[in-house]
């Protein structure tokens, strides 16, 4: 199924933290933090066409997103998030 967003909203799918400490401890699921990076799935037409957004994002890249921004779904065991392009801190390159 491919999900495609409207308007100025962006999909991404979170790239998870590491579950281990630089120790070598292993970090159960209620002390893992909210992943903050993740890989840019999609692209409302919005953005690919606003003159100040335009060509900052592109599908694959890697981003930093806002802690608690956006809207999780779940389609076919798959988990994603649609969030506005505000909720986009800064690109890894």
């Amino acid at each position: 199924m491919n999900i495609k967003p409207i308007g100025d909203k962006i999909l991404i799918k979170k790239i998870e933290a590491e579950e281990k400490t630089k120790g070598g401890i292993v970090l159960p699921d209620n002390l893992k933090e909210k992943p903050q990076m993740a890989e840019v799935i999609a692209i409302g037409p919005k953005i690919e066409k606003d003159e100040d957004t335009k060509g900052q994002l592109k599908v694959g890249d890697k981003v930093i997103i806002s802690k608690y921004g956006g809207t999780e779904i779940k389609l076919e065991d798959e988990e994603y998030t649609v969030l506005e392009i505000d909720d986009i801190l800064a690109v890894i390159e």
